[in-house]
């Protein structure tokens, strides 16, 4: 079993739980070590509920990366947005390899430092774009590499939200408050914390590279200080068109994250929140839906599956499905099959597009190198 380390999660935090349960459910590595919370106290309360030693639970990253390494195989990153950077540094420059919450970074330049960090030292680094882990994006994925829908023509991705629908941020909430402080999100609200999974689903599941996008970056709720909402035009090399949606202002909407590809032979649709299924539309035939679990499945997609059909796989699992395959990197060195940091350098580099379109009056970005 590997020993992990995580950085942020402290009490009262959402993802850093998310990521102790979905690591506990495949049994392949172990916390031992943290430091949670800016407030050492908090750490040690923390790390008392979670049976860690008090003398493997750290006052700052630096000191937890220092003192670790060479025992702990890998550590989780799950600060806010403004501590990431930081944080993955000082772990890859002690030889430890890193998991880090997205967006990955505030800006390109300090995402490519990290990629050509971990480069130079050999090890592993990923972003968790969480949903890649779902057996049907996986199918999805997969039935596009064989030809099932043709050549793509036409890509629709939209994730809205509704949690943001109020000014929570001035209410105290702790997770509304960091995310629409400027400072501490890196100047986007919702699109680094809903548009960068869309950004990061897309070409994964297509295998396309976006060439130019334009965008329109809305604040909705009055008196918000960043974006709650955006509208992004995109086009792919070959000729494919696409249009993104994303909101946390969507009164109502829950996780509606929702992807829909046509190509010349038909079409696919997946919905987050019924993740089992999929909709194949196949040309002049009637559409038919793909069930997690069955026979139908391509053999990388039933993997990824854990139980049989008719029983809910969700969100927990693509999180374990990503971590499985981070783990096999780091105990058998194959090559990686989770979302990298070059992944994470690609998303970053797509937000300060969408923000230099959005600007300029929805301006078309032409975006050359930045998604290679």
């Amino acid at each position: 079993m590997l020993k992990y380390a995580m950085i942020g999660g402290g009490p009262g935090a959402f993802v850093g739980q998310v990521h102790r349960r979905a690591l506990a459910l495949n049994g392949q590595a172990k916390i031992v070590a943290g430091c949670f919370s800016r407030d050492l106290v908090k750490t040690r309360l923390l790390g008392a509920e979670l049976e860690i030693d008090e003398d493997r639970l750290y006052a700052t990253p630096e000191e937890l990366a220092r003192l670790e390494a060479g025992d702990i195989d890998f550590a989780v990153v799950v600060t806010s947005n403004e501590a990431h950077y930081s944080n993955v540094k000082t772990c890859l420059e002690n030889g430890i390899n890193v998991m880090c919450d997205k967006p990955f970074t505030h800006t390109s330049t300090q995402a490519q430092e990290l990629v050509e960090l971990a480069r130079r030292k050999g090890l592993a680094l990923g972003v968790s774009y969480t949903y890649a882990g779902y057996p049907m994006v996986r199918q999805m994925r997969e039935m596009i590499r064989r030809g099932d829908i043709g050549e793509v023509r036409f890509i629709n991705c939209e994730y809205p939200q509704g949690w943001l629908a109020e000014m929570l941020e001035t209410t105290g909430h702790i997770q509304a408050s960091w995310r629409a402080d400027p400072k501490r999100s890196g100047g986007v609200l919702s699109l680094g914390d809903v548009g960068s999974h869309i950004e990061y689903l897309v070409p994964h599941v297509t295998g396309l590279r976006r060439t130019k996008l334009a965008a329109r970056l809305d604040t909705l709720v009055e008196g918000r200080l960043l974006d709650d909402n955006g509208t992004i035009l995109t086009e792919y090399e070959g000729g494919a068109k696409g249009m993104y949606w994303y909101s946390q202002a969507a009164t109502g909407m829950v996780n509606g994250l929702r992807l829909r590809i046509f190509g010349s032979e038909g079409g696919l649709e997946w919905f987050q929140e019924d993740p089992d299924h999929l909709r194949h539309m196949p040309l002049n035939q009637a559409a038919r839906t793909l069930v997690r679990g069955t026979t139908d499945l391509t053999p990388e997609a039933a993997a990824y599956s854990h139980t049989p059909p008719g029983h809910p796989e969700g969100w927990l699992l693509a999180f374990a499905n990503i971590y499985s395959d981070f783990c096999a990197t780091i105990i058998q060195g194959k090559e990686p099959n989770y979302p990298t940091g070059e992944d994470g350098l690609r998303g970053v580099r797509f937000i300060e597009a969408c923000l230099e379109s959005s600007h300029n009056n929805t301006s078309w970005i032409d975006l050359g190198d930045s998604e290679s």
